[in-house]
């Protein structure tokens, strides 16, 4: 895809970062700095195109010719979000919630290009089924590392938490953080 504009990821995500490089998008990285705090009482998916469009409104000020994705992801299981653990012990119970059990995983994406004054915010939802963990499974999860910075403390790219999804209903690139069917979409539009 060709953009005739600079492209700007308000994210520090290394998984987003890969994702566009992947569909052949060139952009810049620019981390915003607001804090992700998700709306009470709205949605989940509303809530994550909230913040997804903080995001994006406060790095685009800094680049106001320029297109700037911003994204969030949340995973929601039986009404309880789960954002990014807090430490290892909220790593295994976050786990110990997914085992065996059907959660959502919800991103919010917003482009905002403000020359134009334009902006779209849309989101994805997709259905995650975790086959039962043993403790034992989970802590040697726990102990890698890789569940301290992913939404649910699991990724289902590049590490072990792959061995915990026993089946997907939806994007599997919105799992990953960045749904790249609807992201080319809106970047259509």
């Amino acid at each position: 895809m060709q953009l005739t504009t600079t492209f700007v990821l308000a994210s520090e995500s290394p998984r987003r970062r890969r994702l566009l490089t992947q569909i052949g998008i060139p952009f810049k990285v620019v981390p915003s700095s607001i804090d992700e705090i998700l709306p009470r009482g709205s949605h989940p998916s509303a809530a994550v195109q909230m913040v997804a469009l903080d995001k994006a409104r406060a790095v685009s000020a800094r680049f106001p010719d320029a297109l700037t994705l911003g994204a969030d992801t949340i995973v929601v299981h039986e009404g309880r979000i789960l954002g990014k653990p807090r430490d290892a012990d909220h790593a295994r119970s976050m786990l110990r919630c997914l085992s065996g059990n059907t959660h959502t995983v919800y991103t919010g994406l917003a482009l905002v290009h403000p020359c134009s004054a334009r902006q779209a915010t849309v989101s994805e939802a997709t259905r995650v089924t975790f086959a039962s963990l043993s403790d034992a499974e989970i802590d040697a999860y726990v102990t890698t590392g890789a569940p301290m910075d992913k939404a649910g403390a699991y990724g289902i790219q590049h590490d072990m938490g792959s061995l915990f999804v026993t089946g997907i209903e939806g994007d599997y690139f919105n799992i990953v953080g960045l749904p790249l069917h609807r992201l080319h979409a809106i970047l259509r539009e």
